[in-house]
């Protein structure tokens, strides 16, 4: 079941465009339906297949800051076109109700999907990762990027000039564990909300 990706800058009037950026922050490092691409003006859309890559996605640009994020989960109308923009179903319409009701939000975004309950939820365990996301620091991230590329924590110590233990500190103030744990539940929940 497909998943799209509806996305909207910020403040733009006030801002330089920044989609651009964006599509190059995706682009490539992302397995999609259909790439990501600019929609209109200052928003941006993609369709991808897999609700933990919908995850990924969400936190990249939470990280990245300054987006509007909608998500839709439900069917869309087959053959999907070449293009996002002339893509048509449930999804790009939850997508669409998603984005704007994500720029109410103190978080940024929202789920729609085709059953309302199991979107809500999803909603509620995405909104915990954006908080958790957006409020590390510099120096957890660093110890973050390390570990989740596959070196130890001794490693990262190494690596950081710190001790083990201050990776620790790190990983534990950056909540990362429990990042490792929501961002399964996030996965389910978009899957039931899918339908």
């Amino acid at each position: 079941m497909p998943y799209v990706l509806t996305v909207d800058q910020r403040a733009s009037r006030r801002n330089a465009d920044r989609v651009p950026e964006a599509l190059a922050l995706l682009g490539g490092t992302v397995p999609t339906v259909l790439a990501f691409e600019r929609t209109t003006g200052d928003e941006f859309q993609g369709v991808l297949a897999e609700p933990d890559d919908v995850v990924g996605v969400v936190l990249r640009l939470v990280r990245h800051g300054g987006w509007s994020i909608g998500i839709g989960a439900g069917t869309v109308q087959t053959p999907l076109p070449r293009s996002t923009r002339a893509g048509t179903g449930q999804a790009f319409l939850s997508a669409r109700r998603a984005v704007e009701a994500a720029k109410q939000r103190p978080t940024r975004l929202a789920v729609r999907g085709a059953v309302p309950a199991e979107a809500s939820d999803a909603q509620a365990v995405l909104s915990a990762l954006a908080v958790v996301v957006e409020r590390r620091s510099g120096q957890a991230w660093q110890a973050i990027a390390l570990v989740d590329a596959g070196r130890t924590q001794a490693e990262a110590a190494a690596e950081l000039g710190i001790s083990r233990q201050a990776v620790g500190q790190r990983l534990a103030a950056g909540l990362w564990d429990l990042e490792r744990d929501l961002r399964p539940t996030a996965a389910r929940l978009l899957a039931r909300a899918a339908g």
